[in-house]
């Protein structure tokens, strides 16, 4: 083991403080104000310098982040960022105490300094050029990696040049017309899963109804759909990647495998080498697939790289600049840039290190051969499996892209009508106007950065075109009358510029005037019903403002179509591709306006019974940020059906909780859109294998009172000391989380048991997941994101807490959509829905245990029946339930009371 480093160290966690001092012989615990102090003085080895400066009330807080180190010696490397995840790490035992833990930072630190001296570390490549980038900006680890890194005799090869090159190819042909037989996809299965595994009954049934979606289409807009709820336990991964894989192979077409959560889509990933032995032959076969703004925009890292980003913004850009030469796909956001990365630096210049605002300028960039998002976007298409997300999916079947997939897998199903509703919204407010001002004018004032407008992106092509090169001075001057920086103060202040602004002022007075005060935690917002004079005059002014910028973006396109039809002499194919993407961009922001203005001409008139619009006033924590109007698809399902669905050849539908926790296949059918659908659709079930009634129970808390916050934070406190941590805590709001983690994190911390909480720790959702995952005495507190889409199978989850019936919030978009639902049947079945998606994240493999609390008495009996048959229901009293919790938690069974009947 290397000797520990001869620097101070300092850990703080809600037990306490700990500082392991140069030459102080052991760690000793400090006061806040001594550590406060001692790192202001010099710098200290920390782990994840923004929490442990939450922890010391010191945002400003720097020093020797072992993390920051950890990213620059090993990119693109997973670890848990905690002292025992590091220590794994790089081979180190865990600490067995706080205390310890402060010193292991030093020896964590030497492992990592001395890897770098190692002949086989595989990362060596670019870290010499990088750490000198690194010393230059003051980095604090530079000194020590500098004096560890020798020189390379020759020049290193920059960045850029290292990467890959995506290659041209032909299209693919159109797959062909091929029959899954169900007894192949049976033995196929049987494959995947190994012949030491034994086939589920329900896992090798769903293998061969899933067959069925890849039959030939009968007819038009009639996919072969299935919709197969299939119990946690299943298999049902396997169960539909085992036909997909065998239509692939035999057709040479595409499977797109669609996920709601990046959790999922890791998953996934994960099962590629049961397909694919091969690595390389798998990252041909298996693609994973995420929206452009997920990627890393080489460009934009490149100007960072060259002094476009300041302070930590630059260091970020640094590391990231060394993740993305090993990264697998590029991919910042769920991929395996370390989600904690970004955390590290306040969020500062990571955003802008991607392609957020669809300023791409396509084979017009240095690195065009070498992007990650167009290698990831043909990659995709020659693939047989494309790993992708809901979103993506939709959104390519709407704007009907070349590569709209034809034969999808939907798993996490019960996201359909979510995902949908998001997919097809409209909204026009101050922010999405803005962005639209930025991406046609570009960069004003002393505004900074690589941001290009439409005229710079497009500068070379229109010189060709006398006439496009007028529709596009046309659109930017149009585009002016937009809302730009500091439209939203001058709107409060009365003092709007533009009809846009004067519309988003009238919008405001509005739902001041009329909304229902909420929590401050969320915004303000009215129904578009009965508009007064002033709103009706300033919608019809923005309207006439925005069909102004709609006449020279459609000129534009023509002129850039026309470019592509007469395919003038200096029209190569890098020149082809970037005017293709030129076109994409103008007809995505032009179907955007159109939309904007068929809203705004809602304003005054009869409301259309499809949609349902409202005003709304988007707060913070009691801050506005935005003004916006607001339509939705009362039935978003109606446009997925139509978009996605009917053009499809094949749909499988796949969820453990399909049905909502009702048992009501017309809800699947309705939330998933297959009701639109005028062709039969299938139903698969199977049950799940796991002995719901005797490993887990059903706790109703009877005597925790509503609103008393002491009580529920009590409640809270116990339950996880009886369960010694693995507690998965669930709030309906922000602010009753937040208020209950303040009371009782220390208390737990002090009894061993860290808690970690969403919306309150500076960490990412997934990397909470994982610290979660890796420590059985953690417990984590979070709202609706980790109410689904969390595996944590194992002893790291033996209790889920909900602190109340998770009701949907009183919106108008809810309103709407309940009276159109049945009333209160509509809100039970959103209630049975969120129940079974909360209990479902307790038994995930065979063996675990645990129980599930609802710490309120005004659980509905009705309800119940969102939790699996058999499993024991009980109405009790808190003492009562921290028994049952301490019980179980130590392998022994209390004498109960008979179960309530699930009525």
């Amino acid at each position: 083991m290397a000797a520990p480093l001869p620097l101070p160290a300092l850990h703080a966690t809600h037990a306490g403080i700990w500082i392991a001092g140069r030459g102080e012989g052991e760690p000793r615990e400090a006061s806040r104000g001594e550590a406060i102090a001692r790192a202001a003085e010099s710098p200290h080895i920390i782990l994840n310098a923004p929490l442990v400066g939450q922890r010391l009330g010191y945002p400003d807080l720097s020093g020797l982040d072992i993390l920051e180190l950890f990213a620059f010696v090993h990119p693109a490397r997973f670890a848990v960022p905690t002292v025992a995840g590091m220590a794994r790490a790089v081979g180190l035992q865990p600490p067995e105490s706080e205390a310890g833990a402060a010193g292991l930072l030093r020896s964590v630190a030497a492992a990592l300094l001395d890897d770098l001296e190692k002949p086989d570390w595989k990362e060596r490549e670019g870290a010499w050029t990088s750490s000198q980038s690194l010393a230059r900006m003051g980095w604090t680890w530079a000194p020590l990696i500098a004096s560890r890194l020798e020189r390379p005799e020759r020049g290193e090869r920059m960045l850029f040049s290292r990467l890959k090159q995506w290659e041209e190819v032909a299209d693919r042909p159109p797959p062909r017309t091929v029959v899954v037989d169900p007894v192949r996809a049976r033995e196929r299965l049987r494959d995947l899963a190994g012949s030491r595994s034994e086939l589920r009954a329900g896992q090798a049934a769903m293998a061969e109804e899933a067959a069925s979606v890849f039959a030939p289409r009968r007819q038009k807009d009639a996919p072969n759909m299935l919709l197969a709820e299939a119990g946690t336990g299943i298999g049902k991964t396997l169960a539909y990647l085992a036909p997909a894989s065998l239509w692939s192979e035999a057709a040479g077409g595409t499977v797109w495998v669609s996920t709601f959560t990046k959790a999922l889509q890791r998953q996934l990933d994960a099962e590629g080498p049961r397909l694919v032995a091969d690595p390389d032959e798998r990252a041909r076969r298996i693609v994973v697939r995420k929206g452009r703004e997920n990627y890393l925009c080489l460009l934009n890292l490149e100007d960072a790289l060259q002094g476009a980003f300041a302070g930590r913004a630059a260091i970020l850009a640094q590391l990231v600049g060394r993740w993305a030469a090993y990264s697998k796909d590029g991919d910042m956001v769920g991929g395996d840039l370390p989600g904690w990365l970004p955390s590290l630096f306040r969020r500062a210049g990571a955003t802008a290190l991607t392609d957020r605002r669809g300023e791409c300028v396509y084979a017009g960039c240095p690195h065009y051969r070498r992007c990650f998002i167009e290698r990831a976007e043909r990659a995709g298409r020659e693939a047989d499996i494309v790993i992708a997300n809901h979103a993506l999916v939709m959104i390519n079947a709407a704007r009907a892209r070349e590569d709209a997939p034809q034969r999808i897998v939907f798993d996490e199903g019960h996201h359909l009508f979510d995902a949908a509703d998001s997919t097809f919204a409209v909204t026009f407010g101050g922010q999405d106007a803005i962005e639209m001002r930025r991406w046609i004018v570009g960069p004003e004032g002393k505004s900074r950065g690589r941001r290009r407008g439409l005229s710079a992106r497009l500068m070379d092509v229109a010189s060709y075109d006398d006439e496009g090169a007028s529709a596009l001075n046309a659109a930017v001057e149009a585009a002016r009358s937009l809302p730009s920086d500091g439209w939203l103060q001058r709107i409060i202040e009365g003092s709007p510029f533009g009809p846009v602004e004067a519309l988003l002022g009238e919008v405001r007075g509005m739902v001041y005037a009329r909304a229902k005060a909420q929590d401050a935690g969320y915004g303000l917002e009215t129904e578009l019903a009965e508009p007064d004079g002033a709103l009706v005059a300033a919608a019809i002014k923005a309207m006439e403002g925005l069909e102004a910028l709609q006449k020279p973006l459609a000129a534009l396109g023509r002129r850039l179509e026309a470019v592509l039809e007469d395919a003038p002499d200096w029209l190569d194919s890098q020149a082809r591709a970037r005017v293709e993407g030129a076109i994409n961009g103008v007809s995505w922001r032009r179907e955007i306006i159109a939309a904007w203005v068929a809203l705004l001409a809602r304003v005054g008139g009869s409301a259309d019974p499809e949609f349902v619009d409202w005003l709304a006033i988007e707060r913070v924590e009691g801050r506005e940020y935005d003004v916006a109007v607001h339509r939705r698809w009362l039935d978003p399902t109606k446009p997925l059906a139509s978009a996605v669905l009917k053009p499809a050849h094949g749909v499988l539908v796949t969820s453990a909780t399909l049905r909502g926790g009702d048992g009501s296949w017309d809800r699947a059918e309705a939330r998933t859109g297959a009701a639109h659908l005028d062709s039969p659709v299938g139903r698969f079930e199977a049950d799940s294998p796991f002995d719901y009634a005797g490993c887990s129970e059903v706790l109703i808390v009877t005597d925790v009172k509503p609103g008393d916050a002491a009580a529920l934070a009590g409640a809270y406190a116990r339950l996880i000391e009886a369960a010694r941590g693995g507690t998965l805590g669930l709030f309906t709001a922000i602010q009753r989380l937040k208020t209950v983690h303040s009371r009782i994190a220390d208390r737990l911390a002090r009894a061993g048991l860290p808690l970690l909480a969403q919306h309150v720790d500076p960490i990412d959702a997934g990397t909470l997941v994982d610290i979660f995952r890796d420590d059985p005495r953690a417990s984590l507190l979070g709202t609706d994101a980790l109410r689904d889409g969390v595996d944590v199978p194992g002893d790291s989850l033996r209790l889920v807490v909900m602190e109340r019936v998770p009701w949907p919030r009183p919106t108008v978009l809810h309103a709407a959509r309940r009276m159109a639902g049945g009333g209160s049947a509509y809100d039970d079945a959103v209630v049975r829905a969120r129940l079974a998606q909360a209990f479902g994240r307790l038994i995930r493999r065979e063996g675990d245990r645990g129980t599930f609390v609802i710490l309120s008495a005004a659980m509905p009996s009705r309800l119940l029946s969102a939790f699996p048959a058999g499993v024991p229901i009980r109405r009790i009293p808190l003492d009562e339930a921290i028994a049952h919790v301490a019980a179980t938690a130590a392998g022994t069974h209390l004498p109960v009371a008979a179960p309530e009947s699930v009525g």
